[in-house]
């Protein structure tokens, strides 16, 4: 089977080895011709982000790069790309790399013609109409890991390096106009990263699955998700030149992303505030809080697990559910708690309010609480 295509759901998209030669015509699509390609320190001297250079180049777009990109991206970083946005005077942005320069990337193209301030625009209510809609640039998105879905996102995560709280900024025009997902950029990820980023995918797809809102299109998506993650990850894990799992796994990455729009949960409302304070890698975080999280949701998602295990050729329902998660885990040798991390039972104060106002806390199947909340980092953290 070739895993190439070309998709129109949630947006453009360019599937398939190789198709990073295609990076001309996809900013001729998106309407851009000078672009600013965003990515983040570590991969900026990377042979895949030269190459990449090399083709915008060679298709007269220029070899503009900026990459002061931190793992949490925050405003300062926006602040410092916007300006080298205006200054190249460039005309979109091609987002590149995982989920911090994807988002940086992402908002960089949003932020770039606005007047007000990034925090203007959270995802609260209709906050997002207070944008000047006809000045966010045009958005090419080149995923080079598989876990955050960014690429297929209308919002992006930023955290405020004052207060250490992430936000996520949303605007329907953020989503990227094209995206180029060519496993080939992801062979170089080494084992730690796979993993993590896989287990983000996962997350996803979990807690879109597992939300009590209305979404079937999203349910069905993170099944299938799921079940992709469940047979390529520990293949990708184990061989990074995989090329069919890492394939499919760049299409679970961006299964999760569509799926979540169903929203997230508890999951995501501990790991946020962790990475901001604590600067822990958002997937891997993700998966070290999983157990405990679907341990609470029990009660409300027992049935509704048991049939995904169904799916999955999982026996046992629930709790053959639960073994494969915490099998898994151990097969990616994830970290067994948060302290692992470096995370620490002092700041729990801290990073009760932090996940009980994030938005993800509405997506969960049992309502979230500061008693529940604080119990979980308890747990967690051991």
């Amino acid at each position: 089977m070739t895993f190439a295509a070309n998709w129109s759901y949630p947006t453009a998209i360019r599937f398939g080895a190789g198709r990073i030669e295609e990076i001309g015509p996809a900013c001729a699509a998106a309407g851009i011709s000078a672009p600013l390609l965003v990515t983040d320190r570590g991969l900026a001297s990377l042979p895949i982000t030269a190459a990449t250079l090399d083709l915008m180049e060679a298709a007269g777009l220029g070899r503009g790069i900026f990459s002061e990109v931190d793992p949490n991206p925050n405003e300062k970083n926006l602040s410092a790309g916007v300006e080298a946005f205006l200054d190249g005077r460039h005309d979109g942005v091609i987002a590149f790399g995982g989920g911090s320069g994807l988002d940086l990337g992402k908002m960089v193209a949003f932020m770039a013609g606005q007047t007000r301030p990034v925090w203007d625009f959270e995802d609260v209510g209709d906050w997002w109409t207070r944008a000047d809609a006809a000045a966010i640039a045009p958005i090419v998105a080149v995923p080079t890991t598989a876990g955050t879905g960014s690429e297929v996102g209308r919002a992006s995560v930023i955290t405020n390096s004052r207060t250490h709280v992430k936000k996520i900024i949303f605007h329907p025009k953020v989503l990227p106009a094209v995206v180029i997902c060519d496993p080939e950029l992801t062979v170089g990820m080494p084992p730690a990263i796979t993993a993590g980023t896989g287990m983000d995918a996962f997350a996803h797809c979990l807690e879109a699955y597992c939300s009590p809102h209305y979404h079937p299109m999203s349910q069905g998506i993170a099944l299938e998700g799921m079940r992709l993650v469940r047979e390529y990850l520990p293949r990708a894990y184990a061989d990074g030149t995989d090329l069919e799992a890492r394939a499919q796994m760049m299409s679970a990455a961006a299964m999760g992303a569509t799926a979540f729009q169903k929203g997230l949960g508890a999951i995501h409302a501990l790991s946020h505030p962790v990475g901001a304070i604590y600067n822990t890698h958002h997937g891997t975080t993700n998966a070290v809080v999983m157990p405990a999280v679907l341990k609470m949701n029990r009660p409300e998602v027992e049935a509704r697990l048991a049939r995904a295990a169904a799916y999955l050729g999982l026996e046992g329902g629930f709790d053959g559910f639960f073994q494969w998660v915490m099998d898994l885990r151990h097969e990616l040798s994830i970290p067994q708690t948060l302290g692992a991390l470096g995370v620490g039972r002092d700041r729990i104060d801290e990073m009760v309010p932090m996940a009980l106002s994030d938005p993800s806390c509405g997506g969960n199947p049992v309502p979230l609480t500061r008693a529940n909340l604080r119990a979980l980092f308890e747990e967690t953290i051991g």
